[in-house]
């Protein structure tokens, strides 16, 4: 619901826009009233049945009628036309009955279930009436005659002759017949069907408040009661006659210079909505006395006002059919009263409030102030957590109880000037305690990104170093970027290459900003930028190859320095053998002694169990051993494991002799003969 205000007085557009983008105040106060309150392209006509409850608008493309049930709030039917509609009216209470006006000279009847009917007039019809005691329509285009068909006898009438050759529109009012031509209004009595009066309105409408240019013609007509009627001009004019007098009782300019379309008449406020393609003006019928206006974005081609309520509908040039609501004029209808409570909610009423002159205090204000003894008093008035008090009560309390308040005031205001006085100071860049290198490469890149435009900076992210979020990074040792561990030098290259294609676009963007060169590319050749990117990847595969080389060299070294450091640590201790119980030790001569008096068999025997079997010269020089690999000792302990455990199954074994039984046994064989068994 969009609210607009002319005078004293609020216009609700109640309508769904679907351009809207942002979510402003306006997006928060529309709804939608009736779904689907729309045509593909434009509407021409719009109509309201006698009962109330449907709504009939037609339009285009492709041409069509749609039904709007306002009990629903949505749409009951859509009927496809051949043609466009020039006009329709509703025939019968509801819309059971319609008749349609197209522009290729057909007439169209519909009933409750759709089409009935069509027949063809001779002229194009700009417009037409019905005359409910004769059953007749009255069919007024680009002729000088008025057609007549009846829709009891279903055939055409002897057609009225007129004076004008094209006549723009025709009404009906009681048992008066009134077509409009040219620039005179022709009254004719289908009693006699005849013409009783003519009634010249262009001289009427140039006055000295007016502003006519070119020769007015009647385009619209409309009656108020037996004797008031309203004519509408196409230079933007409307005239209000007495049926008794020539000469017109007020005149009122639109000062647009367009043709009047459309003239409805306010009975319970005695106003008169006229409506151009451009403005719907309502002004008071004795005084000329403008109420209100309504300027929608889009053309007008038809206005409804909702008989009995402020509401009136308007097709316009725009897929979007328009919904306006003026309390004003009247309450809302019906079957959608509850806008009368939204209107109420979005009043907007520019006088000070009831509270604009209180000031919302809790209870712990109030215990701060001294003042919890006036809770449940006159001076209080509760409201939700706190209370309201008045303003200059607060301001006085508040000035007795801290006396000082305004001196401490007027030291934080010159502390806050002071403040933003250093800001404009030349400061100098400090680095962090921590992450220093990082800080510095920030830094240079903010100043590469200062050589941009201004509207390229606007596009780039706040920096790092200025941004809360990232403080902790540059104030928190636990966030020290560890440069020699293996994480950050395999990461290193990545980074670099990173940084150095950002420091290559924005030298690139520098320079298109001050040459604006225009180089076009050879065709089929590359350029030299891909040459470049292909040569800084194969230069960043390299690197980071090298760092992993240098990694495992380094951690080669580390292993061998850790050896020679434990070799290093390593205190030699003596070692002591224990002699056999009998023997005893005198030298360890004794032991070469006896190896010497061993047998030939026996040292080999002892060279085998040593794994050394053989070891000669050949006649180059070189050195041949034969010898025996010993195993390991982990395999001779999974050997030692698997005898002990074939020792331990066989130890288990039990004998089945004692099971031995004689009796029969059938074998398993193919033999059919009995037999004896063992189990």
């Amino acid at each position: 619901t969009e609210v607009k205000s002319f005078s004293k007085f609020n216009i609700y557009t109640i309508c769904k826009d679907n351009c809207v983008t942002s979510f402003s105040r306006n997006v928060l106060r529309r709804i939608e009233l009736i779904q689907d309150f729309e045509m593909p392209t434009a509407a021409t006509t719009i109509r309201v049945s006698r009962d109330g409850q449907y709504i009939l608008a037609a339009g285009t493309y492709k041409p069509r009628i749609r039904c709007y049930d306002t009990y629903q709030l949505s749409l009951k039917f859509e009927r496809c036309m051949d043609s466009d509609v020039v006009t329709f009216e509703i025939l019968s209470d509801d819309y059971s009955k319609l008749v349609f006006l197209h522009v290729d000279r057909y007439v169209e009847f519909h009933s409750q279930h759709g089409h009935y009917y069509k027949t063809r007039i001779p002229k194009f019809g700009r417009d037409f009436s019905y005359h409910y005691p004769s059953c007749d329509l009255y069919f007024v285009g680009a002729s000088s005659e008025v057609y007549r068909l009846n829709l009891e006898q279903g055939r055409f009438l002897n057609s009225l002759q007129t004076d004008a050759a094209v006549k723009l529109s025709c009404t009906v009012f009681c048992n008066v017949c009134m077509v409009m031509c040219g620039g005179k209004v022709e009254c004719w009595d289908p009693r006699v069907r005849s013409r009783v009066a003519v009634l010249d309105c262009a001289l009427s409408s140039v006055t000295e408040g007016t502003e006519v240019e070119g020769l007015p013609s009647v385009s619209a007509l409309k009656f108020n009661s037996s004797l008031g009627m309203a004519v509408g001009t196409t230079t933007g004019q409307v005239l209000l006659f007495d049926l008794r007098s020539s000469h017109p009782l007020l005149v009122k300019d639109h000062y647009y210079g367009m043709p009047i379309h459309s003239i409805n008449f306010h009975e319970q406020l005695d106003l008169v909505l006229s409506a151009d393609s451009k403005i719907i003006k309502m002004w008071n019928k004795d005084t000329g006395k403008m109420f209100s206006s309504i300027e929608p974005s889009s053309s007008i081609t038809d206005v409804c006002v909702y008989p009995g309520s402020g509401m009136l509908f308007t097709a316009n040039e725009d897929p979007k059919m328009n919904t306006f609501y003026i309390p004003a004029l009247g309450p809302a209808p019906r079957w959608c009263s509850f806008l009368d409570n939204l209107t109420e909610e979005l009043e907007e009423n520019p006088e000070s409030t009831v509270y604009d002159d209180y000031k919302f205090v809790t209870r712990k204000d109030l215990e701060n102030l001294g003042l919890t003894h006036l809770i449940g008093s006159p001076l209080l008035r509760a409201y939700m957590h706190g209370f309201f008090m008045d303003i200059r009560l607060y301001h006085k309390v508040k000035t007795m109880s801290n006396p000082f308040a305004y001196e401490e005031y007027r030291k934080d205001k010159i502390r806050q000037k002071i403040e933003e006085s250093r800001v404009q100071r030349v400061q100098l860049k400090k680095l962090p305690k921590v992450n220093k290198e990082l800080a510095i490469k920030l830094m240079e890149e903010g100043d590469n990104e200062d050589a941009l435009s201004a509207a390229k900076k606007k596009k780039g992210a706040t920096s790092i170093l200025r941004d809360d979020r990232f403080k902790m990074m540059f104030e928190n040792p636990d966030y020290q970027v560890d440069e020699r561990s293996e994480e950050f030098r395999l990461l290193n290259p990545i980074v670099s290459k990173v940084g150095q294609q950002r420091r290559k676009k924005l030298q690139q963007l520098v320079e298109k900003e001050a040459h604006q060169q225009e180089d076009e590319e050879l065709e089929g050749r590359a350029s030299s930028e891909e040459e470049e990117s292909s040569d800084d990847d194969k230069s960043w595969v390299e690197e980071v190859r090298e760092q992993r080389r240098l990694i495992r060299a380094e951690e080669r070294q580390r292993r061998f320095n850790e050896r020679k450091k434990q070799d290093r640590n390593t205190n030699l201790q003596p070692r002591f053998y224990q002699i056999k119980t009998g023997e005893e030790f005198r030298s360890f001569g004794d032991v070469a002694r006896k190896q010497k008096v061993t047998s030939l068999e026996e040292r080999l025997r002892q060279e085998e169990s040593s794994g050394m079997l053989n070891l000669t010269d050949t006649a180059v020089g070189s050195k041949q051993i034969t010898f025996t690999l010993k195993k390991s000792e982990k395999q001779l302990k999974q050997q030692q494991a698997e005898r002990d455990h074939h020792d331990e199954r066989r130890k288990i074994r039990r004998s089945a002799g004692h099971l031995y039984t004689r009796g029969r046994g059938r074998g398993r064989g193919r033999g059919r003969g009995r037999g004896r068994g063992r189990f």
